[in-house]
């Protein structure tokens, strides 16, 4: 992240997303005020808040992949939560402190999928004295005698000899181990496994107790074991696992997560609008819910700390992204307690005609790219030719502007749709020598005119 500049950062996300200058010049700048903090002194950097951001605009126009992308690129923990899962404490459903626990959780996937490759040549070599011993089990100690049975041959040789031959046995068995040559053969394993442990004398969660308490209960629950007879190919991945979960060290694992979390953790708060609306006396059912989940919301974006299976995580430098249509509601609908804490507003544009067809030509994972790949797995070359983009595009637009308007999405159905028969035949297409196909604004016209044209049939197709 210290290398990526605001205008890099940007010209990363146009890879990507079309328009919305705005959104992403905003985001890059936060981005960026996160690395800038970390280089003031300690004092003062405390004391700098994260520049908490809320998009609002129309579906499918790139709120939630501005901020995928944006975690991406920097590495950060990111998590992807819908403010409408959430109700105030005491009515059915997560609590807000969840989305903590969870961004936590991700952290440490990170931090130990990075431990896990630093270990990763120490574990493979350990794995493959533990198949070796498999393949050829140890001599049975005995005692000191100057001759023993030499199991090649059953005569009597010297000692040390014996042991000299089966060093050059066990030299030949790992030079066919790792050339793949013993992969089918079948060894018998012992498997440990422990059970996921539950909040036996308590009605909360274990992510949701002390965490002296929840080792004791991790360590009451027993060890598992079970024999299991393998491929070698296969028991080398189970001990691949096993000797990684060795030789990390967790609570350097956990130490680094938790100081990730805090410092560069990134939740997207999507469906904000969704909480936002007139509270007030009198009012009961879901109103009175999303005045409180606000109210819960509002502590956990200001900055607290939060009580994980892994320790505690304070949330004062979190950066929190919230986004919402706002169809129904507006921004100035939320809690102005919360309104403050999302001090950058920005609001993304509805997409054009002109757009889809950026849309469709432009990013590196583009819908046409895409369709291209699948089919050439079958052995069929794909082309588009230019007037048949623009007219998916028209399509596109001409339908989200008829019927709900869901943005880039309309593209996905509309390509979904052209491509059915062929994705369909494709096998056979390509069984009897047709490896070619270009696709023209008249196949498009001819295989969505009738669709789009028709309002009704185009609530269920398009």
């Amino acid at each position: 992240m210290e290398n990526l500049t605001p205008r890099q950062i940007v010209t990363e996300l146009d890879k990507y997303i079309i328009g919305q200058d705005a959104a992403k010049r905003a985001v890059a700048v936060a981005i960026r005020n996160r690395w800038r903090r970390q280089q003031l002194d300690e004092q003062l950097a405390r004391e700098v808040p994260p520049k908490n951001i809320i998009m609002s605009g129309p579906t499918g126009v790139g709120k939630t992949e501005i901020a995928r992308r944006i975690a991406t690129l920097t590495g950060a923990p990111f998590i992807k939560v819908e403010a409408s899962k959430f109700t105030e404490v005491g009515y059915h459903g997560r609590d807000v402190e969840s989305m903590v626990r969870d961004l936590v959780e991700q952290a440490i996937h990170i931090v130990r999928a990075e431990h896990a490759e630093q270990v990763q040549e120490a574990a493979e070599q350990r794995t493959e004295q533990r198949l070796l011993d498999l393949l050829l089990p140890p001599a049975e100690p005995s005692e000191p005698t100057m001759y023993q049975v030499d199991e090649s041959t059953g005569g009597y040789v010297p000692a040390d000899q014996s042991q000299q031959r089966r060093d050059q046995v066990r030299e030949k068995l790992l030079a066919q181990l790792r050339r793949g040559e013993l992969d089918e053969r079948e060894v018998e394993i012992v498997q440990r496994s422990k059970a996921v442990p539950v909040a036996m004398f308590s009605n909360m969660g274990l992510d949701q107790m002390e965490p002296e308490m929840t080792k004791m209960f991790e360590n009451l629950i027993p060890e598992q074991t079970r024999q299991r007879r393998l491929a070698v190919s296969q028991a080398r991945e189970v001990f691949i696992a096993e000797e990684i979960d060795n030789l990390i060290d967790r609570d350097k694992i956990t130490t680094e997560a938790i100081r990730r979390t805090e410092q560069l953790g990134i939740i997207f708060l999507d469906e904000i609008d969704k909480v936002a609306g007139p509270g007030g006396e009198g009012k009961g059912g879901p109103d009175v819910s999303r005045q409180g989940v606000q109210r819960d919301l509002l502590p956990i974006v200001e900055g607290t700390t939060v009580t994980t299976r892994h320790g505690m995580v304070n949330t004062d430098h979190v950066l929190f992204i919230a986004a919402g249509a706002f169809h129904a509601a507006s921004v100035s609908d939320l809690m102005p307690e919360l309104q403050g804490r999302f001090p950058i507003r920005v609001e993304l544009n509805a997409l054009t005609r002109d757009d889809f067809v950026r849309i469709l030509t432009e990013p590196d994972n583009a819908l046409t790219r895409q369709q291209q790949a699948l089919l050439g797995t079958e052995g069929i070359s794909v082309e588009f030719k230019p007037d048949s983009i623009e007219a998916m595009a028209e399509i596109a637009a001409q339908v989200n502007a008829t019927m709900e308007n869901i943005g880039a999405r309309r593209l996905m159905t509309v390509m979904e749709k052209l491509f059915e028969p062929i994705s369909f035949d494709a096998p056979e297409m390509a069984a009897s020598g047709q490896t070619a196909l270009a696709i023209t604004a008249d196949m498009v016209r001819e295989r969505l005119a009738d669709i789009a044209g028709d309002e009704d049939l185009s609530k269920f197709v398009l």
